[in-house]
């Protein structure tokens, strides 16, 4: 008799992770509290115009790759991408436009050229980050920092010999600062801090690994959108037999003698031998385990930013933007202090704006182009959001305007807004917190809760609120590590 599986929402790691147990052999149940699956990785379409709602970046494409080849199936015969040329175009205030190409060579050239910053500087930046991922991506990415076993293979003990290497013990900042000639290079490479939601002058350069997923490994852009891996994910899931409830909240993880027995749903109990929450970590334990002692610090600690995007319907085309660009803010210090130490957002702060139609023309209709623009602020604590918006809307047309030479106002024919309460009520990130726990601590990759409960038998947890982080790629990595658990830990079925 097959043993039941219940998973605890459908973002990508839930999905994942309901996909690795099928093909283990359990019957799997998901559980999603929204009527539609994904999680953040959702899409909507308003007037013509569709949105992907949340991450707009997609690498290590491998990882849905896998989910395929485990299950027996040919990924090319299901789910589509193509790498990108240019990662992302990135403006300056001073009119400065550099062009993040995707290969090594090219970009160097490029910084070169455009900034002056001397080649190898780039190509060595960029061979540490390899280092970098080379010497911690086995242990930090792909196993249970809280698993002894973790520690004793010969790969874990010759990272920790060379945990020196990993850059702990400066910031981010300090690093590339040191190792760049131009603050425009700088400054580039410091934003990579805020792909998990952390503060380049406070967060470790250990965080100097991101820039090797997208300019070593490649940066893609799958065909349909970012939620066709939500779909593609959900088809496959469905393929193998998982079973998908939406409208379905769950309303308690049910835990009799040490043993997580189920979950309650509409005032019932389904039964099943492991439970896998895909919610938030702190609201796991605020609101689905009320009844079990809550690890207090960790769940404490300081959380994540969070984001402010208006999703706007454009009625022309640019074609001196693509995919992906940055509008940098003129003093990126002053942006992070008014986002971790004032809690506030910057007059002047640097705008994110991805345009899917550049490469899915049905995205918008003929002739005009979708446009996700976000910029990066606080988590919520309580600040006055409608003020907020006013103010940030104000501020990015303005800036826009200015740097594009077109009055950006009078060409939105569509919007809808996204804030951190909204992103809070929709996903249940607490404090509508992106990454969970902020990486701004030199050991914050050992501060995030387990994939597994401590006392509880049957009970793990997947998503980027735990182990090893936010962000597509560690979701479908904490997805890998949590069915491996169960696969040492549970009976088979």
């Amino acid at each position: 008799m097959s043993r039941k599986a219940v998973v605890i929402g459908s973002g990508v790691a839930g999905l994942a992770v309901a996909i690795r147990l099928a093909v283990q052999g359990y019957k799997v149940d998901v559980f999603e509290a929204n009527d539609y699956l994904g999680g953040k990785l959702s899409e909507f379409s308003v007037d013509g115009f569709r949105f992907d709602a949340g991450p707009s970046l997609f690498t290590m494409p491998q990882l849905v790759d896998d989910l395929y080849t485990l299950a027996g199936k040919n990924p090319k015969d299901h789910f589509h991408y193509q790498r990108l040329a240019s990662i992302t175009k990135y403006f300056y205030e001073d009119g400065t436009q550099v062009n993040a190409w995707a290969e090594p060579e090219r970009l160097a050239d490029e910084l070169e050229r455009q900034l002056g910053e001397p080649k190898e500087n780039t190509l060595s930046a960029l061979k540490k980050s390899q280092e970098l991922y080379d010497l911690t991506a086995h242990i930090f990415l792909r196993n249970s920092l809280h698993n002894v076993q973790a520690y004793l293979t010969g790969k874990a003990l010759s990272t920790l010999a060379q945990l020196h290497k990993i850059d702990a013990f400066r910031t981010m900042h300090d690093a590339n600062s040191r190792r760049f000639k131009n603050a425009k290079t700088v400054q580039l490479f410091n934003r990579y801090a805020t792909y998990n939601g952390s503060d380049p002058y406070q967060a470790p350069a250990t965080l100097n690994i991101i820039p090797h997923l997208e300019f070593n490994m490649g940066a893609y852009f799958p065909k349909g959108g970012m939620y066709s891996i939500t779909k593609s994910l959900a088809a496959l899931a469905s393929e193998l037999g998982v079973q998908f409830y939406l409208s379905s909240q769950v309303e308690e993880i049910v835990c009799e003698k040490g043993t997580a027995i189920g979950v309650m749903v509409k005032g019932s109990l389904v039964k099943a031998e492991v439970v896998v929450s895909n919610m938030d970590i702190v609201q796991t334990y605020r609101k689905l385990l009320r009844t079990q002692k809550a690890p207090e610090k960790l769940l404490n600690r300081p959380k994540s930013s969070s984001a402010l995007i208006f999703y706007w319907g454009i009625d022309r085309e640019f074609p001196s933007l693509e995919l992906h660009n940055i509008f940098f803010s003129n003093d990126y210090r002053e942006e992070f202090q008014h986002l971790f130490q004032r809690r506030a957002v910057s007059n002047d702060p640097t705008v994110y704006v991805n345009i899917s139609s550049k490469m899915e023309p049905t995205d918008a209709p003929e002739g005009m182009e979708n446009w996700f623009v976000m910029i990066n602020v606080p988590n919520n604590s309580g600040q006055d959001w409608e003020q907020i918006k006013q103010q940030a809307r104000q501020h990015i047309i303005t800036k826009l305007s200015r740097i594009l030479g077109v009055e950006i106002q009078k060409h939105i024919i569509a919007e809808k807004v996204l804030d951190p309460v909204l992103i809070e009520q929709r996903t249940s990130s607490y404090q509508g917190a992106l990454y969970g726990n902020s990486s701004n601590d030199r050991f914050a990759a050992f501060l995030r809760h387990a994939n597994f409960h401590s006392d509880q038998k049957g009970l793990y947890f997947c998503g980027g609120s735990v182990h090893p982080g936010g962000g597509i790629p560690l979701c479908l990595l904490s997805a890998e590590i949590t069915a491996g658990l169960i696969t040492k830990r549970e009976p088979k079925p």
